[in-house]
């Protein structure tokens, strides 16, 4: 056994058995193990940024870590964006960077370079192994971290040395941290000011979203407490037999609108909400005048049992509403994002999982699906756009059995287009539907409110796509993925429904512009 044996051993004992890789030089007694470790998993990605991405939408899906297998300080770099959003949402991800020999990194050769401290900013814990000794115990403890309070990026860094060395140091197994019990006297503190508030909220973040989390809440709701959710949760239940909360709008004078007049809002697994971007003359800070906050649970709680506790104190009903099925009629017409979400709500089948990275065409989406078959709907939660088509590569290796629906801009999209040929050499059932209105739409937006005014000829070339225009049926053709354009409603309903009732990967082109 070398290091890289321990490593990889050390990953699987502690259930780590999916790897998103895309290697290099130093990687290669890593590469060499996985034919010795037949509980692994491995995943090739063209790009680093669809590694990160996928092992962000697998521990959404399975609750547990994959690994990325990243080269260098570059490679980490490279899939630095989707690490942010796997950051942001709390997602466990154990990294393997590969560095260069121990005694090689003094002559500072070309790939040389700080990877602890490129790492540190999205991570909760980054070691190196200086030996092959050390590498079976630092695995153990990088997977024990990734679940730390309440989960995010590890990173160990492998120098080429210590995965070559040989190694008898097996990492233990760890038993993985579960979430701590709620507060009782949190739970009658905000039990107790819910009573007293004249017009009281209460705002879920992304842990306090599951479908027993959910539950409670919709009991909470019940009692007369509104409930929303923040902008972006990394996954939440949605759809027939879930309660279904009101979301947080994103901009931050149309929150502040839907939030005047509250009195008391009580954060469940969130913090107080604030603004995406900071605006001339507009406030950062998304709580009304006079509103005052109070915390039920962290990140780190049990938030369906904080909620579930809180409905008992408050003498809620045993079940609040959920949704109810409602199929909408079949669209017909101009082809925009409301006639999307319309098909899609029609013809997507029970349990399946929605990758949303679809910028200005999500939110129609999301409010059409809201009566559609039960689903998860994993959200772009750290605002690097390209998260779509990787974590849906995730979610498809996390749940094979079940369908997937990438929603994805075309300018994002084409931040990780890589991901649609591990798609096809994966065979994963995803269903990828771009949304080609040529540009960067929403910055067309924020421009305005940001007082850039309208933007002049050079600008526009900044927020432009369509000169040339992307063929995206080429492209993902090109790439192995089966794709069609569709130019009208009927078209792409009809489209989506063979994507639906097929399995595999497809792509659907939605010319919107």
């Amino acid at each position: 056994m070398n290091g890289a044996d321990a490593l990889i051993t050390t990953l699987a004992d502690n259930g780590v058995t999916a790897c998103f890789a895309n290697p290099g030089t130093s990687e290669m007694q890593f590469v060499a193990a996985l034919d010795r470790e037949p509980r692994m998993r491995s995943v090739l990605c063209l790009f680093e940024g669809v590694a990160t991405g996928a092992a962000d939408g697998y521990g959404r899906m399975a609750g547990k870590p994959a690994c990325t297998l990243l080269h260098l300080g570059p490679g980490y770099a490279n899939g630095a964006a989707n690490l942010h959003n796997a950051r942001r949402a709390f997602t466990p991800v154990v990294n393997v960077i590969g560095d260069h020999a121990t005694y090689h990194r003094v002559h500072d050769a070309p790939l040389n370079s700080d990877i602890a401290a490129l790492a540190a900013p999205n991570s909760l814990w980054v070691r190196s192994a200086e030996s092959a000794d050390q590498v079976g115990a630092l695995a153990a403890e990088a997977v024990a971290a990734s679940y730390g309070a309440p989960g995010g990026n590890a990173c160990l860094i492998l120098p080429a040395d210590a995965a070559w060395d040989e190694s008898g140091a097996r990492g233990a197994a760890i038993d993985p941290p579960g979430p701590r019990a709620p507060d009782p006297a949190a739970v009658a503190a905000v039990a107790q000011a819910l009573r007293s508030a004249d017009k009281p909220v209460l705002l879920l973040g992304s842990g306090a979203c599951g479908e027993a989390a959910l539950a409670a809440a919709g009991r909470v709701a019940a009692s007369g407490v509104r409930v929303l959710t923040d902008t972006f949760t990394a996954r939440q239940a949605r759809g027939e037999g879930r309660f279904r909360p009101d979301k947080l709008p994103y901009f931050g004078e149309q929150a502040l609108k839907d939030l005047e007049g509250v009195t008391l809002m009580a954060l469940v697994s969130t913090l107080e909400p604030v603004a995406f971007f900071a605006y001339p003359d507009r406030p950062s800070v998304l709580v009304p005048p006079g509103c005052a906050t109070l915390t039920l649970c962290d990140r780190g709680t049990d938030a369906a049992a904080a909620l579930a506790a809180l409905a008992d104190a408050l003498g809620a009903p045993a079940a609040g509403p959920v949704e109810p099925y409602a199929s909408p009629p079949a669209p017909a017409g101009k082809l925009d994002a409301w006639a999307i979400g319309a098909s899609i709500a029609r013809h997507m089948p029970a349990d399946a999982v929605i990758s949303d990275d679809a910028v200005t065409a999500g939110l129609p989406i999301f409010t059409q699906t809201r009566n559609a078959r039960a689903h998860d709907w994993l959200s772009l939660t750290g605002g690097a756009i390209g998260q779509g088509m990787p974590v849906a590569v995730g979610a498809a290796v996390a749940c094979p059995d079940r369908k997937v629906l990438s929603l994805n801009g075309d300018g994002a999209g084409m931040y990780t287009v890589q991901a649609l040929w591990t798609l096809a050499r994966e065979a994963l059932d995803v269903t990828v539907v771009i949304f080609a209105n040529h540009a960067y739409r929403i910055l067309g937006i924020e421009m305005g409110r940001t007082g850039g005014g309208e933007p002049g000829p050079a600008a526009r070339r900044l927020l432009d796509l369509g000169d040339p225009r992307i063929d995206w049926v080429a492209v993902a053709t090109g790439l192995g993925v089966p794709a069609e354009r569709a130019e009208t409603a009927e078209a792409f309903d009809a489209a989506l429904e063979r994507a639906m009732a097929g399995r595999g990967p497809r792509l659907i082109e939605a010319a919107m512009g």
